[in-house]
């Protein structure tokens, strides 16, 4: 994706020089977006990196242990697992098993097929959603839903929402970039779209 900050200038006829129409409102977000999806996968893996480092240095060098160790990684892991599968949605880097783009030849039966298959996934990834917030709730307010209570780690006592919080916004952003996708291929099946094949 082009960085919003750049003003390209192209020329027009060897005459003139003419800035390119800037980038709208939804590129500027998902450009922003893919910067924070990025920092915090890189700033937790790196933190990981030094915790399990740490760990492994106290257990086989000083024959001690890192006492709770565990629970911070598992806080970072998930951060790092759904900021990822956000950036992944984003960028449409995901792993998937889609036969569809692979065999399918271009045209109305392959833009129709990719239509489904993301109104599928939005649908799917929308349950996950409403089961996230659920998720999140409960470790935010408590099992009785009045905020005592509230979840915690045995050893550190991290609340566990901060963990939950981490999958219901993956969720959330996954669900948003798949209904864009899914924009795009509806677009592109019905033809308003510059005849791609709904990519």
């Amino acid at each position: 994706m082009k960085d919003p900050c750049e003003i390209a200038v192209q020329p027009l006829d060897g005459a003139e020089e003419r800035e390119e129409p800037g980038l709208g409102p939804f590129q500027i977000v998902e450009w922003w977006l893919a910067r924070l999806f990025g920092a915090v996968c890189l700033s937790m893996s790196l933190i990981l990196s030094v915790l399990i480092g740490a760990a492994t240095l106290m257990r086989y060098v000083f024959k001690t242990d890192l006492y709770g160790y565990e629970e911070w990684v598992k806080l970072f892991a998930f951060w790092l697992y759904f900021s990822g599968a956000a950036y992944g949605s984003l960028n449409r880097t995901h792993v998937s098993a889609d036969i569809v783009n692979s065999y399918v030849p271009q045209g109305p039966l392959k833009r129709l097929l990719v239509a489904l298959k993301d109104l599928v996934t939005v649908g799917v990834s929308g349950l996950f959603v409403y089961y996230g917030y659920d998720f999140f709730m409960f470790g935010f307010r408590g099992p009785l839903g009045n905020g005592i209570a509230i979840p915690m780690t045995t050893v550190w006592r991290i609340p566990l929402w901060t963990s939950y919080g981490a999958i219901f916004g993956g969720l959330v952003f996954m669900t948003l970039f798949f209904a864009r996708d899914l924009v795009i291929s509806l677009r592109a099946l019905l033809g308003s779209s510059d005849g791609g094949d709904g990519q």
